[in-house]
């Protein structure tokens, strides 16, 4: 009886509490409310101008200064001095800018700073101005692209504005996925010349592959890695990847598929290897002489299969079990029916 009272007082400070925490919380969210009104109303007051200013800040890419001029872009142009070159003008179909005075210029291919010294040159050549000063810039343009497909994370095309190794690319589109192989093959754009075929993986060091460049247009496909095939008396059969270096032995093969099982004919096994021609090879291995290291270890190709046999006594002692336990279960099936 006398906890009744302790309680019911405890239950009013708790409440009491909670009130008092909505309380302060309300009065908060007020202030801040208030606050936030008081400070936009002197921003729209005093601040109109800059706030315009800020809503029209972008992000340049860092490679922007090395984009190299192509049909379709826009750009501004200002000499100093002559109102009759000033204005924005379109780079047409064939890459050409045609300018008033100066007529037509081909600047498909250059960049922006390249591009001014042209103008400078033309006009100081045909004595237009003796010391021009050239303001050009890019208003609008169209982003170049690379296309990386294959074995890579997400595969898809990515903007490139210049020139980027080989690393850096590959990671734009997420890095090499796990069934990569280490070939790489590199196609440039609108060019009859035969693809670039690079050695890269990911355990190749990346300074090794740094003076590999893909240029805006390239296509980069990265090779799937090589499939061998376990089968026969293994824990877990089926097609497995070759390493990153391309090479998979006997050993590591039968590794990568659990072991053989206990029924296995573990002193020869089969390599059936493709020739040339098309046709199959059926290799005996001594399976057992490898193992123990007395035999060399054999390396596998791409789309070899591996089978190992199954022991005939054992299969045969297995059947006899199998057998027997399902003789023993039908007689205990039996004697319960009786």
């Amino acid at each position: 009886m006398t906890h009744k009272p302790l309680r019911a007082r405890l239950l009013a400070i708790v409440l009491l509490i909670s009130f008092a925490q909505a309380g302060v919380a309300q009065v908060g969210m007020q202030q801040m409310s208030g606050s936030r009104a008081g400070a936009a109303a002197s921003g729209n007051r005093s601040g109109a101008a800059a706030a315009g200013s800020t809503s029209g800040l972008t992000i340049v890419p860092g490679d922007f200064t090395k984009l190299r001029l192509a049909p379709g872009f826009m750009v501004s142009l200002n000499v100093l001095d002559d109102p009759d070159l000033v204005g924005s003008f379109r780079i047409d179909e064939q890459g050409d800018l045609t300018l008033p005075i100066l007529g037509t210029m081909h600047v498909a291919g250059k960049t922006v700073p390249e591009a001014r010294v042209q103008i400078q040159e033309k006009l100081l050549k045909d004595q237009i101005l003796r010391d021009p000063q050239v303001i050009l810039t890019v208003l609008e343009y169209t982003p170049p692209e690379v296309t990386i497909i294959g074995e890579v994370n997400n595969p898809g095309k990515y903007p490139m504005l210049a020139p980027r190794n080989l690393v850096d690319v590959l990671a734009l589109a997420g890095a090499t996925t796990p069934a990569a192989g280490n070939e790489v093959q590199i196609t440039r754009g609108g060019a009859d010349a035969e693809p670039l075929l690079v050695h890269y993986s990911r355990a190749t060091n990346a300074k090794a592959v740094e003076d590999v460049i893909v240029h805006p247009g390239d296509t980069v496909q990265v090779k799937r890695a090589g499939i061998v095939y376990v089968l026969g008396a293994v824990n877990r059969p089926g097609g497995y990847v070759m390493q990153e270096e391309g090479t998979l032995s006997v050993l590591q093969a039968i590794s990568l598929a659990s072991g053989t099982t206990i029924l296995a004919s573990t002193g020869t096994i089969h390599l059936l290897r493709r020739n040339a021609d098309g046709s199959m090879a059926d290799v005996a291995l001594p399976y057992k002489q490898i193992s123990r290291g007395k035999s060399a270890d054999v390396q596998l190709h791409a789309t070899d299969v591996l089978y190992v046999p199954t022991n005939a006594i054992k299969l045969l002692y297995s059947d006899v079990q199998s057998l027997v336990n399902a003789a023993g279960t039908a007689s205990i099936y039996v004697g319960l029916g009786r």
